[in-house]
């Protein structure tokens, strides 16, 4: 996905969410996969000021998952379901690669506070500006550039692999998502679990990144 598509669609993801309700008191819950959609919903849904969990088990206004899974959730009234992957079979269920595909990409007219929460993860959550800072430090860490490629080696629960997906996207680096697997990409430099060893000949794990916690 280059980046005028991630983009634009991240901002089609924003407007079909405010469309289905959410909003800056929203959370908004994702299946872990590191899946294209989950990437792009999760920026969607910080330029609303919203929470995201990368859990679709918990409270939420919207929760998004594959289509494999619609049956698995009765959400509560005020709740919806979105899904990905191919059309769902309820009615009440949003077809989200259709909503985006036919949404405006204009940006969404709202201002969000740096430091209010933007991903919820681990019984801890984190802001805006306290992602933007790690990703800073992960950036400086392995020597990110607008040339490297970015295997990221942790699902999405991971409050790291998101802060290195935004890292990648701040230097205009290539982000490749493996959940957390060690199959064999092309890339230069890595993010991992506690203990990994990539194949890659730079890494950086979980605890040698300090993402302040906001609560």
């Amino acid at each position: 996905m280059s980046y005028h598509e991630l983009l634009t669609n991240a901002y089609k993801a924003a407007n079909v969410l405010r469309y289905l309700g959410v909003s800056d008191d929203a959370t908004v819950a994702i299946d872990p996969t590191a899946h294209p959609v989950a990437v792009v919903a999760f920026l969607g849904a910080a330029q609303l000021g919203a929470t995201v969990e990368f859990d679709p088990d918990v409270d939420a206004r919207l929760t998004l998952v594959p289509v494999a899974d619609e049956a698995a959730y009765e959400l509560d009234p005020g709740q919806k379901l979105a899904v990905y992957g191919g059309t769902p079979a309820s009615p009440r269920t949003t077809h989200w690669e259709k909503e985006v595909w036919s949404e405006n990409p204009g940006t969404p007219p709202i201002t969000v506070d740096p430091d209010s929460a933007v991903l919820s993860a681990e019984k801890a959550t984190y802001s805006h500006q306290a992602m933007r800072s790690a990703a800073d430090r992960v950036v400086d860490a392995l020597a990110l550039t607008g040339e490297s490629r970015l295997a990221i080696r942790l699902p999405l629960s991971s409050p790291l692999c998101v802060v290195a997906i935004v890292a990648a996207l701040s230097v205009g680096a290539m982000a490749i998502t493996t959940d957390g697997s060690t199959q064999d990409v092309d890339a230069d430099t890595a993010v991992v679990e506690n203990g990994g060893v990539p194949p890659e000949p730079t890494s950086l794990s979980p605890a040698a990144v300090s993402i302040a916690e906001d609560s």
